[in-house]
């Protein structure tokens, strides 16, 4: 198994990346945002407990919504947890969320959830990306990219 990469940045502790994210769309501006949470859910990042796969960004009415992310019941909360799918409410300021329902309404681009982590000061943060969906040309493309950087990595190591 490789050696896992460090954090790039170490004041952010990453509890969730949606690495399919980067293969399946072109990503474009990348905006942080808050989450509104409740108090078990809070625990429950906190022991690195979600799921960002299936999930998007919504908008309903002028409000942007985390939907279908996945953040399993505390244990130890026994009858005061959360749901688990619940839609979690995104903290913007309100250009920002213009900005967001502009490009999807007119370009037809995606809000795209890229990972949750902790910021410096413990507060749960959401990395969003207003994305375009890739063809599935494009997906071979970075698919074969991706092989001949690791093939190109693995002559040099045995060259050396």
């Amino acid at each position: 198994m490789a050696p896992r990469k460090k954090n790039k940045d170490p004041l952010h502790k990453v509890v969730a990346d949606n690495r399919s994210a980067r293969f399946h769309y072109a990503l474009g501006e990348k905006i942080e945002a808050g989450i509104m949470l409740h108090g078990t859910e809070v625990k429950s990042l906190r022991q690195g407990r979600v799921n960002l796969s299936e999930a998007y960004v919504g908008i309903q009415g002028s409000d942007v919504f985390l939907i279908n992310s996945n953040i399993p019941e505390y244990l130890q909360a026994n009858r005061f947890n959360h749901e688990m799918r619940r839609p979690r409410k995104l903290l913007l300021h309100r250009r920002q969320i213009d900005r967001l329902i502009a490009s999807v309404q007119r370009q037809g681009m995606t809000i795209v959830p890229l990972r949750i982590y902790f910021n410096e000061r413990g507060m749960a943060k959401c990395e969003i990306s207003v994305a375009e969906g890739k063809k599935l040309h494009d997906k071979r493309e970075a698919s074969k990219e991706r092989d001949w950087n690791r093939e190109k990595a693995r002559l040099l190591k045995t060259r050396v």
